[in-house]
């Protein structure tokens, strides 16, 4: 078992951004997760972390103020939609902020050492958010902002990204693609949404060679996820040897998983987990914070997540 406890972000907050009635990306989703967690008698041994909101500053390392302005304003107008699946809420901007403020927290937590790693059960999600886009049920690149965070605040000089999500994480690529301070490996299904993440996506300039694109065909199912994260990723990080590692948790690889057909298991996310563990625990003294991205089949995501919290407190 990890020296230190694995904190917990979580805020009912979260629950009170409403992208609409035929969204997937629902309130429930956190719900399931927290019955999932004690239902495994994980609860109560967690260190909960109370979130709270990024500041301007900070949100503006990764996106423009202007689209930090318009999510802003479209909320005092919700519902608004500013893509066809990302629609604001009235309590989004909200939301999204407190999402961003909490995974920044995980990262003080754990630089603090309060916890040795820890989960962040956040939403709206962040990955495909861009510079100046919300997309993909995404507003504010969460895990982006955090990379950034860690950075600014901690001086780290290398941070690694890991996003398991079964969409590639367009928005944090972007962010980083001229970035050598930042290693970007994402796993997901392709061909698929949102149309980026071909292996030839390398970064560029002074980034090149930092971002590491793994597209997974439909049915890649556990086997092909631990042959990945051995045999492409795990080399990658040793080579980079991270300071911090972050992941973009997403549990839509789920075989039950209504948006994907990766056919992963609940147990396949705590092998992963063991994967990124490892690379934390041989560079970063196993500085590792993870947040909540995709997983839209409610029992399965709960179960998923499950796995993936009890790996981290192994």
């Amino acid at each position: 078992m990890s020296a230190r406890p694995t904190g917990l972000v979580y805020s009912d907050a979260y629950l009170a951004h409403d992208p609409g009635p035929d969204n997937p990306e629902t309130a429930e989703r956190l719900r399931a997760i927290l019955r999932a967690l004690a239902r495994a008698g994980l609860t109560e041994r967690l260190v909960r972390i109370e979130p709270s909101p990024a500041s301007i500053e900070r949100v503006v390392r990764i996106h423009d103020a202007g689209h930090i302005a318009h999510v802003r304003e479209a909320s005092a107008r919700a519902p608004v939609a500013l893509d066809w699946d990302t629609t604001v809420g009235r309590r989004t901007y909200e939301a999204a902020l407190l999402a961003a403020g909490g995974v920044m927290d995980a990262v003080d937590a754990v630089m603090d050492g309060r916890v040795g790693n820890a989960f962040c059960a956040v939403r709206p999600p962040g990955h495909h958010a861009t510079r100046s886009r919300a997309m993909g049920f995404c507003f504010f690149n969460n895990v982006a902002i955090a990379a950034r965070h860690a950075q600014d605040r901690h001086g780290l000089s290398r941070v690694l990204i890991v996003d398991w999500d079964a969409h590639h994480g367009n928005g944090t690529q972007e962010a980083f693609f001229f970035d050598p301070t930042v290693l970007y490996c994402s796993t997901h299904q392709f061909p698929g949404y949102p149309g980026s993440g071909r292996s030839e996506e390398r970064g560029s300039d002074a980034g090149l060679g930092y971002t590491l694109n793994i597209p997974m065909p439909p049915g890649s199912g556990d086997e092909a996820y631990l042959a990945a994260f051995r045999k492409i990723i795990r080399p990658a990080a040793d080579a980079f040897r991270p300071e911090f590692v972050l992941v973009s948790a997403g549990f839509d690889p789920h075989a039950d998983d209504p948006l994907t057909e990766l056919g992963m298991t609940a147990g396949g996310f705590a092998l992963l987990t063991a994967e990124v563990r490892g690379i934390a625990e041989r560079h970063c003294g196993g500085r590792l914070v993870s947040a909540l991205e995709g997983g839209y089949q409610l029992e399965a995501l709960g179960q998923s997540v499950a796995k993936h919290v009890e790996a981290l407190m192994a």
